[in-house]
C-alpha cells in the first residue's frame, strides 16, 4: 500500500509494530515511541505525507460492543455459533444459571447495562469475560440484527471493518473521548471533568499550531467539552459549530481538513435507554452527506463507538501502552486496574473511495488510532505514548485501487 511520501524507514517501523498488535501484544519497551516524536522524523512537522487524502471525517457513536452490534453480521470475529447458527455465548448470573446471548426484543433499550469502571472490570473478570451478567443484568447479553440497524449493517457489509477495535480504557464515555482528542484521560476513569489540559494539549491545539483546518460539528454537546478549559480558548470555540453546518459544508465542498461529527446525545447516540434506530438514521444521514460531497474522492471517513456500554463481547481486551505516568484516580471501593489494558471491543471501520474491498482488519486499534492517522497524514508530534504507538487505519485503504 502506498502511503504518499511517508518514508520507508518509518513505514517499516510501523509495520513491525502493527504485526505486534495483531498478535495482541504491546511493543517492547525499547521500541515504544515517546510523546513529541514524529511519525517520520526525517520530514518537518506539518508535512502532508498522505496527499491522496485531503479530508478526514470522524463520527463516533456511543456505548455498544462489537458483539452487541455486529456479532451476527457474519464478517469479522463475531459470536461463535452452534450448529443451528445461534450464539454459543453465555454468562453466569451468580445464582447457578447461565444467561445466553439473545436477540433484543425491541429497538428500545432499558437501563439494564452500565459502563462504569467497576462494571467494566467486573465484566472483564480477570480475562474470562464471564462477569457481564453478575456485574450488571442479563440484558448485557442482548444483541441487534440488521433488521434493527439496517444502515449500520449495510455500512459494515460494504466497507472495511475492524474486528479488533477496542475502546481506550475499561471506563466510561468521557475518559474514552479524552483519549480520542488527547491520547490520555489524565487519570480520570469516570464522567467527571479535569481542571486542566494534558501537558501536550489536544489534537485541536495541534491542528491550530500547524494551520490544519478543523471543525467539531456537534448536535447538543461538543466532545471538546470533556476538557472545560478548551471552551474558553477562542481558537477552539470558533471551530465548534452546530451539526446543520456540516451538511451545508459537505454539500458545498467546503469541509475542513478534519471534521468530528456528533449526534444528539439525548436521542441519537444509541446510548441506553435510547431507541437505536435514531442513531442508525443519524449515521445514514452523515455518511450519505459525505458520499454525495464534491470532496468525496479525497475523503477518509472513520466511524466507531466511544465505549462498549455494558454489552457483552467475547474477546478479552489485550494489554496496551500506558499513555503517561498518571495512574487511575480510583475512588474508594473501585476494583483494581490500570491504563495498561484496552477496554472492550467496539464497532469500527473506514469509508472511502480508497477502501479495500471485502476487507476485515484484525489489527489492534483504539481511539488513539484516529490520532495516529491524522499524525501520520500531517506528520504531527505524538501527544502521549498511547497515540505514538497506536496503529493508524491506513491498512484498510489501498491508494492504488481507487
Amino acid at each position: 500500500m502506498a502511503l504518499g511520501s511517508w518514508g520507508t524507514e518509518a513505514a517499516a517501523q510501523d509495520t513491525s509494530l502493527r504485526s505486534a498488535r495483531t498478535l495482541s501484544t504491546t511493543p517492547a519497551l525499547s521500541k515504544v515511541r515517546q510523546p513529541g516524536s514524529l511519525p517520520n522524523p526525517k520530514r518537518a512537522a506539518g508535512s502532508d505525507l498522505v496527499p491522496e487524502i485531503e479530508n478526514i471525517v470522524v463520527v463516533m457513536m456511543e456505548n455498544h460492543s462489537f458483539d452487541n452490534m455486529l456479532g451476527m453480521l457474519g464478517r469479522g470475529d463475531g459470536f461463535p455459533l452452534d450448529a443451528k447458527g445461534k450464539p454459543k455465548a453465555a454468562c453466569p448470573d451468580g445464582k447457578g444459571n447461565l444467561v445466553h446471548a439473545f436477540h433484543m426484543p425491541s429497538d428500545c433499550q432499558t437501563d439494564g447495562v452500565g459502563n462504569d469502571w467497576n462494571a467494566a472490570h467486573g465484566s472483564y473478570d480477570n480475562g474470562t469475560n464471564q462477569g457481564f451478567v453478575i456485574a450488571q443484568t442479563g440484558e448485557s447479553m442482548g444483541y441487534f440484527l440488521g433488521s434493527d440497524m439496517p444502515f449500520t449493517w449495510g455500512l459494515a457489509n460494504t466497507f472495511p471493518i475492524a474486528d479488533r477495535w477496542f475502546c481506550s480504557l475499561l471506563g466510561q464515555t468521557d475518559p474514552n473521548r479524552r483519549y480520542l482528542i488527547s491520547g490520555t484521560s489524565l487519570g480520570l476513569v469516570s464522567d467527571s471533568f479535569p481542571s486542566a489540559l494534558p501537558p501536550n494539549g489536544t489534537i485541536f491545539n495541534t491542528f491550530n499550531k500547524y494551520d490544519i483546518s478543523w471543525r467539531d460539528y456537534y448536535s447538543n454537546v461538543p466532545t471538546a467539552g470533556v476538557y472545560l478549559p478548551l471552551l474558553g480558548q477562542p481558537a477552539i470555540s470558533e471551530n465548534l459549530v452546530k451539526i446543520d453546518q456540516f451538511f451545508t459544508d459537505a454539500a458545498s465542498g467546503s469541509l475542513p481538513q478534519f471534521s468530528l461529527l456528533e449526534p444528539n446525545y439525548s436521542i441519537q447516540s444509541e446510548e441506553n435507554p435510547q431507541d437505536v434506530q435514531y442513531g442508525d438514521q443519524f449515521l445514514s444521514d452523515v455518511v450519505n452527506a459525505v458520499l454525495s460531497s464534491p470532496q468525496w474522492s479525497k475523503t477518509l471517513m472513520i466511524w466507531t463507538y466511544d465505549e462498549w456500554g455494558g454489552w457483552y463481547d467475547h474477546v478479552p481486551p489485550p494489554i496496551a501502552v500506558t499513555p503517561d505516568d498518571v495512574p487511575p484516580n480510583l475512588p474508594p471501593g473501585s476494583l483494581p486496574g490500570t491504563f495498561a489494558r484496552y477496554g472492550f471491543r467496539v464497532p469500527g471501520g473506514v469509508i472511502s473511495p480508497y477502501a479495500k474491498k471485502d476487507f476485515v482488519s484484525h489489527t489492534i486499534y483504539d481511539h488513539t488510532s484516529i490520532l495516529k492517522t491524522v499524525e501520520t497524514k500531517w506528520n504531527l508530534p505524538a501527544l502521549t505514548r498511547r497515540d505514538a504507538n497506536a496503529a493508524d487505519v491506513l491498512e484498510m485503504v489501498d491508494f492504488s485501487a481507487k
